[in-house]
């Protein structure tokens, strides 16, 4: 298992894809996988039978995975994607922008 450098909560932009050029915030991350869930984006159609908790059924829209590597997070200081470093900042290990090397 590898380890990733974003996390739940981080705003990300999509980098590659068919909804390139979409921001979002990660709801969730699957290590597993290396994928993650986008609110907002790669939205899909499901299509749900009537059950207790939705006693309607019909089709709904959710949220379905994205891959980490079509991800890059938004550089606070430009808004834009940016790629990101580690360093260690008062004997703590801390996450920074390559781009604007402002730690996150």
């Amino acid at each position: 298992m590898t380890k990733l450098k974003l996390k739940s909560g981080d705003n990300v932009v999509v980098t590659a894809g068919d909804h390139k050029g979409s921001e979002g915030k990660i709801l969730r991350v699957f290590l597993e996988k290396n994928k993650a869930i986008v609110e907002g984006v790669n939205m899909v159609k499901k299509h749900e039978k009537p059950s207790a908790a939705n006693p309607q059924g019909g089709i709904t829209e959710k949220e379905a995975l994205i891959h980490i590597s079509n991800l890059s997070l938004v550089d606070p200081k430009t808004g834009t994607g940016t790629r990101v470093g580690y360093k260690m900042e008062n004997g703590n290990k801390v996450r920074f922008s390559k781009k604007s090397n402002q730690v996150l």
